[in-house]
């Protein structure tokens, strides 16, 4: 059950929400609100009974000690308000859990009835997918929405992903329903390098999502992150020549793919976001899915006993086609 006690009267709210699981590529997503939890400073005030939407024996309690007593933190969603600061204040509501087992639907209609009470104007979920990307170009990013009016006000593609799905295209649909305006923003993973962390997709992921919302999020050390974990993967795929044959391939493709994109609209929008990150001034504090709705593996991927393991020749998956960030089959759930 939600609880909505303390909750002051917010300023033009949007919720902005991720789901660790088959949604959650690289623990991309959840770590990008994650985030805006800890830079903002924001404090659970809500969370949905665990009893009613997880299976434990999927997911499991864990058990801490706390001061000498032990305590079981159960797997759920839990809910948060931050205030954005600066010359347009604005709350947002952030949501974050795991993807339920079970009751999708009442899981999301619990969510929307707390989006209504609290006068949520925007939905925008977050999610990652594998894809085939390199590593070493940017990350793409997909902002896809079922309202051919919002798609066409915001900017982004209206969707006609068809196939198998996640929390996040569930609680799309059922925003747009209800009559909510609801975004989805995806980040493409390397399939070869899926391991999480991947604070680069995360980093592309908040950018985005400052374009979308039109707030500036403190970054801390995200940049220097994404740039170290750049690094560690060329080291890695420079260990092996078929690795890195694979990986220039897909370069290729991609700058083929996307020579077209180099426009001075897009130019426009990166130096647009430089200027406000020089100039504006921090804000007040305050098994995963792929292109076609697979599963997928890694293949430069943690070795239980430590360390790394050896990648394995990549060779492409027929079950992952290209990722595109303007193709909208690779961009859904």
């Amino acid at each position: 059950m939600i609880e909505l006690e303390g909750v002051p009267e917010l300023i033009d709210p949007v919720m902005v929400a991720a789901f660790e699981g088959w949604n959650d590529a690289g623990d991309a997503a959840s770590t990008a609100v994650a985030h805006l939890d800890r830079e903002w400073k924001g404090e659970v005030f809500a969370a949905l009974d665990a009893e009613d939407y997880y299976d434990f024996q999927v997911n499991r309690p864990t058990v801490w000690m706390d001061a000498g007593v032990r305590k079981i933190t159960w797997p759920t969603t839990r809910l948060s308000v931050v205030r954005v600061g600066g010359e347009k204040p604005r709350d947002l509501v952030l949501v974050r859990g795991i993807e339920p087992s079970m009751r999708w639907r009442s899981f999301c209609n619990e969510l929307l009835g707390f989006a209504h009470e609290l006068g949520v104007e925007l939905v925008v979920i977050l999610g990652a997918l594998l894809g085939d990307t390199p590593h070493t170009r940017p990350v793409p990013i997909s902002g896809t929405t079922s309202d051919s009016d919002l798609a066409q006000r915001m900017d982004l593609e209206e969707t006609k992903y068809e196939g198998p799905t996640g929390i996040v295209g569930i609680l799309q649909e059922a925003c747009t329903h209800a009559g909510v305006p609801a975004v989805s923003l995806w980040a493409a993973v390397p399939h070869y390098v899926s391991q999480p962390p991947n604070p680069k997709a995360t980093l592309a992921l908040l950018n985005r999502l400052e374009d979308l919302i039109d707030v500036r999020v403190p970054l801390g050390e995200l940049p220097e992150d994404a740039r170290a974990w750049q690094v560690g993967v060329d080291q890695l795929a420079a260990e092996d020549s078929e690795v890195a044959e694979y990986v220039q391939t897909l370069e290729e493709a991609r700058d083929t793919a996307e020579l077209p994109e180099a426009s001075g609209e897009a130019i426009a929008r990166e130096f647009e976001r430089y200027l406000r990150r020089r100039d504006g001034g921090g804000p007040q504090p305050g098994g995963h899915a792929t292109a076609d709705g697979s599963d997928s593996a890694s293949y430069l991927r943690d070795n239980p006993g430590g360390g790394r393991t050896k990648p394995q020749r990549p060779a492409k998956p027929d079950t992952e086609p290209e990722a595109d960030a303007d193709d909208e089959d690779s961009s859904e759930e």
